[in-house]
């Protein structure tokens, strides 16, 4: 992890702003910007407020932490990698139970944030990426990256066009070496999954992917399993598809989960594609801050894709009775989007998406995926059938 800043180093940060935070102008805290690196070394601007809450999550952070080492010694380190219940009828009941138990916990333990140094660990087995690095011989990524060092392709430009814009000035991620890993980690999987081949948005992903994995390698098995199994299908290939439906999904899922704000915003002629887009195509990686969109990234991928539609959903819900107000278009993603830049308690964010939308199954998801399928492949081949007539006009 980089650009990490102790709990001291921030409590001087803060200090300096003591002296114009007087009682009789306590009204102004929220007017007085505060500058500092998060975790993960990105800048963060917010009040004075914003750091306390800050502050206030990192204790629950810390708090967790304890709770998982108390677990990891009473059950073993890898606790949470015992025999599913779901793995044949061979397994004896008490062993079922036991199962059964740890999956609970796990599932409330995971939805509290997993401690950022367990984080690598946890993400890469509970994902599937262990798994699926398992199946590749042990050197695949580096004769992958060696084998393909020196090839251009569409792919590759767009990809070195991308390095410099994805999160420019973070202290190492906008260096040659942290252009380096993540051109490494992108044209290796473009390679990969020409299907895929590369498609903007997954820098942001696979910029995250670096910080937060131990190696360059276990951030590029993150990625593919993140691609190949956790996400819909499609949703990076050349005519985003997969990303066309996931929208079609959410517009279908908010007059039944925010009524009075999917009435409001049909008035108003507001496709909420506007903003959904970037947050299914980046998973909330440029719109969150960092810390709150790995407690989303944590649930994700142990729950799937689902979470998705929870979080876009809560974050709408979160800002109801403002939106409900509004009266032009870009009054709603002023809103949208200033509520999503700071959000800096995930904890609130997560309890809105789970608690306030109520229960979304991955089935339910998947039936909606299928009926909204045949629409947005019409939709696709009609557009496709009016750029080859207008080439053929042009000519």
């Amino acid at each position: 992890m980089y650009g990490i800043q102790s709990k001291r180093d921030l409590a001087l940060e803060l200090q300096s702003q003591i002296p114009i935070l007087r009682p009789s102008i306590h009204t102004r805290r929220a007017q007085i910007v505060v500058k500092f690196q998060d975790l993960y070394g990105f800048t963060v601007e917010g009040n004075v407020d914003d750091v306390n809450i800050l502050n206030e999550v990192r204790e629950k952070v810390r708090q967790q932490g304890r709770v998982w080492w108390a677990l990891e010694a009473s059950k073993g380190a890898n606790w949470y990698l015992q025999p599913s219940i779901f793995e044949g009828q061979s397994l004896k009941a008490s062993l079922k139970l036991s199962a059964l138990a740890n999956a609970i916990t796990l599932k409330k333990l995971i939805r509290k944030g997993i401690p950022p140094v367990l984080r690598p660990k946890v993400w890469f087995s509970l994902s599937g990426a262990a798994k699926k690095k398992s199946t590749a011989p042990d050197s695949y990524y580096n004769d992958l990256s060696k084998a393909v060092e020196g090839k251009v392709t569409p792919a590759t430009r767009q990809i070195d066009h991308d390095l410099p814009r994805t999160f420019p000035g973070h202290p190492w991620l906008d260096t040659p070496e942290g252009h380096a890993a993540l051109r490494r980690v992108l044209v290796g999987y473009s390679f990969r999954d020409s299907d895929v081949g590369y498609c903007q948005g997954l820098n942001y992903v696979a910029a995250l992917l670096l910080l937060v994995m131990k190696t360059e390698e276990d951030a590029f098995w993150m990625l593919a399993v993140l691609l190949e199994n956790v996400l819909v299908n499609d949703c990076y290939t050349n005519n985003l598809s997969g990303c066309h439906v996931e929208q079609r999904v959410f517009k279908d899922l908010l007059p039944k989960k925010c009524p009075r704000i999917a009435a409001h915003l049909e008035e108003l002629d507001f496709d909420v594609s506007l903003v959904a887009t970037e947050w299914f195509l980046c998973l909330f990686s440029k719109s969150l801050p960092s810390e709150t969109t790995l407690r989303v990234w944590d649930v994700l991928f142990y729950e799937g894709a689902k979470v998705l539609f929870h979080v876009a959903l809560a974050i709408f819900k979160m800002k109801e009775e403002e939106l409900l107000v509004t009266h032009h278009v870009g009054d709603v993603i002023n809103i949208l989007q200033k509520t999503s830049h700071h959000l800096f308690d995930p904890d609130e964010l997560l309890t809105v998406a789970f608690d306030k939308i109520g229960s979304m199954t991955t089935g339910t998801i998947s039936k909606q995926r299928k009926k909204q399928e045949p629409a947005v492949m019409a939709e696709l081949d009609q557009r496709l059938r009016r750029l080859n007539s207008i080439k053929v006009d042009d000519k």
